[in-house]
């Protein structure tokens, strides 16, 4: 916990700096005397990517078996439908004369007015798809190696030994605040299908930050081909390097730390972000890790403008949630050894 915070510092006085030192956008180029949208650029000529932006959809990352990538318009239609529908039922008001939920069950979560899954089909150059993953071509994520499997299962059987609450180091990373819930901060940079897809990104020619709204983690990119970290740092989103090719960023991270949702010990994933249009950025990752997955894989996600502000998620630290987890566990403990010796 001690490293993570003196690398989110450190990270910080780099992200400040960063903003610090951020020429103002140049103006939107403007638009071609044929009609067509101009990529508006920074002051150094490279297309800008800066602003706010939000990746939420209702589609889904994996592709059901048998889809097509793009999906027709009545099957886009009938989707959008059914997320409107969902979204109004679960945003109405909680009825005031309801009863108490019942001893032992569950007391519930957020209504539908603080969640923001999208209510869009993820649209690519006007294609409307039926999943993020374009490659492999089923849309779905590889099998995983046996030394992959053989990984898990040692350590599903390390862990085996603990019930569920011993200890801190046994709840997820997103309720411990390490990282975000799914993998909205990368890499890859991927919708969690509940909320807070939102990101803020900040462009210098020497730097692209990327600051995920999900628990507030800033993602800084140094541009140019500088020494690369040694196998044994591994940040918890990695060492990454962006380049440009052309009018595209292209951004090779490694050194991902081992506790990463996707990470294997030889990962590598490339990232390429471009405007797409006004109010699109479109973001495309490849995973590789031959020591987990049987061949790469990828996909496309757009990223939408978001004409509002972000703010801070600032997630429990400091708060009494986790420990409140941990000594109602130990209590439970408590009153279990006092029966049994009754």
């Amino acid at each position: 916990m001690m490293l993570r915070n003196a690398a989110s510092f450190l990270g910080l006085c780099i992200a400040v700096t960063a903003f610090g030192v951020v020429a103002p956008a140049a103006a939107q180029a403007p638009a071609s005397t044929s009609g067509d949208w101009v990529v508006p650029r920074t002051p150094d000529g490279r297309p800008d990517l800066q602003g706010n932006w939000s990746s939420a959809t209702i589609t889904p990352l994996q592709r059901p078996e048998g889809q097509d990538l793009v999906l027709s318009w009545d099957e886009v239609e009938a989707r959008e439908g059914r997320a409107a529908n969902f979204l109004e039922r679960v945003s109405r008001p909680s009825d005031p004369d309801r009863l108490a939920p019942s001893a032992g069950g569950g007391v519930g979560g957020y209504n539908g007015i603080y969640i923001d899954r999208g209510d869009k089909v993820a649209r690519v150059y006007g294609e409307p798809r039926s999943s993020l993953i374009t490659h492999p071509a089923n849309g779905r994520t590889p099998e995983l190696t046996p030394e992959a499997q053989a990984r898990r299962a040692e350590r599903r059987e390390f862990r085996s030994q603990f019930g569920q609450y011993d200890h801190p180091e046994l709840r997820p990373l997103g309720e411990r605040c390490l990282v975000s819930f799914g993998s909205n901060a990368g890499p890859p940079m991927l919708p969690n299908g509940f909320y807070n897809n939102n990101y803020t990104i900040v462009q210098t020619p020497d730097y692209v930050v990327i600051m995920a709204e999900m628990v507030h983690d800033a993602r800084i990119i140094r541009i140019g081909d500088g020494p690369r970290l040694p196998d044994h740092i591994r940040p918890w989103m990695g060492d990454s390097w962006g380049h440009w090719e052309g009018d595209v960023l292209v951004v090779e991270t490694t050194n991902i730390h081992p506790l990463h949702r996707y990470s294997g010990e030889k990962m590598k994933v490339i990232e390429r972000f471009s405007r797409m249009a006004e109010d699109a950025i479109l973001y495309e990752f490849t995973i590789d890790d031959p020591s987990t997955y049987t061949e790469p894989w990828g996909g496309q996600v757009p990223m939408m403008a978001l004409n509002d502000r972000l703010y801070e998620y600032a997630c429990h630290e400091g708060n009494y949630a986790l420990s409140n987890i941990l000594s109602g566990a130990r209590y439970q403990e408590r009153m279990e050894a006092e029966n049994n010796q009754k």
